[in-house]
Order: C-alpha cells, then structure tokens, then sequence
C-alpha cells in the first residue's frame, strides 16, 4: 500500500466549525498526493440510507465540477457500496499504475463526535458499523461521524437526518475543491505563469471558505 512520510494524522474537525472548508483544504494540501498519476477519490456509501449518503453526495458534488480533476468513484446516480465493492476494488487495481485511494465514508461515533470530519492514514474498513466484512480500502481515508453508535447501528443509519449527511459532504467536497484549487495554484507559482496565476487566484476567492 502507498504511504506518505511523516504524515501527522489522524485529525479530525467538525464540519460547522469557522473556516472549516480551508483548514480542512490545508490538511489536505498537506497529505494528499495531488501529483499522484493516478489519485482516485472512493466515495462509499448507499441512497437508500439516509445516514450512509455521505459518500455519494461527497461524490455527486465533485462530479458537478468541472474543475475538478481527479477520479471519482461512488456518486448518488451510481453508488459504491456492499455489492460492488469487491468488484471495483478489482477493476481498479487491475491496472499497470496503482492507484492512490482516498476513501470516503459515512460512520458512527461517541456523541460528542457527531459532526466532526476525521481524517487518517490507512484504510476505511466499510461496513463495519453494521457487521458487514467487507475488504478495507483507501492509502488515506476520511469519515464523516453522522450519528451515534454502539447500538442497533443499522436502525440507527437509517434514522439519521439527511441534512447532517448533506451538510458534512457539501463542506466536505468544497474542502477537497479547494485543496485541489491551491494544489494547481502552487503549481502555476513556480513556473512564474502570471496570468495562469491570477485567473487561478480568482478561482480560490471565489469559494466559499467557512
């Protein structure tokens, strides 16, 4: 499995917390390997089930960029969950450069962690919550706690409000954006491509970093 030096992770940041979307872009900038020839983003997760359609919508919300150009595998309109996994785990890896995963994913935590975005090294485990054994998958995985566990998890996921799944996969996605934005902005600073670098810097203030 791929790693990254000296990263110092895990870390993890509530969603509605100020300036959420760049500080989360700035760890992200930090560990993710945007350089990578093949960086592929894993948004895992079900429609069917209100507190797992963090992932998808994480997803679908990245797939509405244009901007954005990196792989994304796991969306509403096509989903990456139990009964595809196995089977696009395959296909991606059936491949001459492997890829680097970040894995994205809906979970359960302590209640005073509800809301928080937590980002680590190492792979997601899906469907553990619910007592499924699925392969782990990701170099960097990053989960959104949606709601409370340790009891009746699956009734819980189901119960869970959207709004929070939306909320936390729409500051979620912006914050990938934005990494992505200053990844290619630091890019254009060191080949001194001025106009590259304005038209790009009018990109970055453009979004919305709260």
């Amino acid at each position: 499995m791929n790693t990254i030096p000296n990263l110092l992770l895990p870390y993890s940041l509530h969603h509605e917390s100020k300036n959420a979307v760049w500080q989360l872009s700035t760890l992200f900038l930090e560990h993710i390997p945007f350089h990578h020839e093949r960086l592929i983003f894993c948004c895992i997760g079900s429609d069917r089930c209100t507190g797992d359609t963090l992932g998808p919508l994480t997803g679908s919300f990245l797939n509405k960029s244009v901007s954005f150009p990196y792989e994304i595998v796991g969306s509403l309109e096509d989903p990456l969950h139990a009964l595809n996994l196995n089977s696009t785990m395959q296909q991606l890896h059936n491949h001459t450069t492997k890829p680097f995963i970040i894995a994205i994913d809906a979970c359960l935590g302590s209640e005073h962690n509800v809301g928080h975005i937590s980002v680590q090294s190492g792979p997601i485990f899906p469907g553990k919550a619910v007592k499924k054994e699925l392969p782990p998958i990701g170099d960097i995985s990053i989960k959104g706690i949606v709601n409370i566990g340790g009891f009746m998890e699956m009734l819980v996921l189901q119960n869970t409000r959207l709004h929070i799944s939306y909320a936390m996969a729409e500051k979620l996605s912006r914050a990938l954006l934005l990494a992505a934005h200053r990844y290619s902005l630091k890019n254009v600073e060191e080949s001194n491509h001025n106009t590259n670098n304005d038209d790009t810097w009018q990109q970055v203030s453009s979004l919305d970093l709260s």
